[in-house]
């Protein structure tokens, strides 16, 4: 293997350029070498795990506004630029049942279930399915979802994945990838106004909780390895989530039928989220193979490998 100047030599014109694309005048990069040194040091550990003719699949998690989306892709372009590797990266929210589904099971179940991001809201059969077609031994063409959450639904069929041949790595990034169901008495109490007002019978959570103990579960399974990015807290993933909502308002003008939402919403949506990201901030560490803590500006500060 080559020395980790040479990969950051290959990857860094265009990360440089990737980085920019992600800037605006008052979010800046700071320290962008030494992210990418870091995040060298990560793609050659996973280069160290893959098997011949085999896809290895990643899963990467973190709390809202942690920078999943943008730490899969910096993480691509160096297996892409440094490695030549062909890589898929998808995100979890893709999969995202469209917003017709999500309001029949608002009916049928619960009323937050209108809102996208819990478990139960995602349709997992899409990931199962290509996960399995990934391990098989043959590889025929696959159309995967593709969400957007500026209109809050899927895109028309005609502009969704298609994967015409077998990846070497595919990144699934997600706030919920790898998350644990909680145990039964964990769910009693609320952990916010927003489940003690609208979820007082607990049947959102306890439904939300089911779907973590099923079909998640199951492809959780199917991951050959899993990276965590850890932030100091919730309140801190609020910040984080506020400014990235402030960036779909600057790179979405012009459209008609936004569905942007104001601070108010971003908290309310944010209060879904808060069950489950702090009992990951306790829980994803003993699965992960890879934990990435975050400090306040949202640099990495230590990677810690198992």
């Amino acid at each position: 293997m080559q020395s980790t100047e040479v990969y950051f030599n290959k990857a860094k014109k265009d990360f440089y350029k990737f980085v920019k694309s992600q800037e605006t005048k008052t979010d800046k990069f700071y320290n962008k070498d030494l992210m990418l040194k870091k995040l060298i040091l990560v793609s050659i550990w996973i280069i160290k795990r893959m098997k011949k003719n085999k896809t290895l699949i990643i899963g990467l998690a973190g709390g809202q506004g942690t920078g999943k989306t943008t730490i899969s892709s910096i993480l691509k372009l160096i297996l892409v630029k440094s490695f030549s590797l062909n890589v898929f990266k998808i995100s979890i929210d893709d999969f995202y049942k469209s917003r017709k589904e999500r309001i029949k099971m608002s009916k049928l179940i619960h009323p937050l279930l209108l809102t996208r991001g819990v478990p139960g809201t995602h349709d997992t059969n899409y990931i199962i399915d290509f996960f399995k077609k990934l391990k098989g031994k043959k590889f025929s063409t696959v159309n995967l979802p593709k969400f957007d959450k500026s209109i809050d639904d899927r895109v028309k069929k005609n502009r969704w994945y298609k994967i015409k041949s077998r990846p070497d790595i595919v990144i699934l990034e997600g706030w919920c990838v790898g998350a644990s169901p909680q145990k039964k008495n964990q769910l009693l109490r609320p952990i916010n106004i927003l489940e003690k007002k609208e979820d007082n019978l607990l049947k959102w959570r306890k439904y939300v909780n089911f779907q973590l103990k099923n079909k998640y579960k199951k492809f959780h399974k199917m991951l050959d390895c899993f990276l965590y990015l850890k932030a100091k807290n919730f309140s801190m993933l609020k910040k984080w989530r506020l400014k990235q909502e402030r960036k779909l308002v600057l790179n979405s003008k012009n459209k008609k039928n936004l569905k942007i939402m104001n601070k108010n919403e971003v908290l309310r949506f944010m209060m879904t989220y808060q069950r489950i990201t702090e009992h990951m901030f306790k829980t994803a560490e003993r699965n992960a193979s890879i934990v990435m803590k975050l400090n306040n500006k949202h640099q990495i500060l230590n990677i810690k490998y198992k």
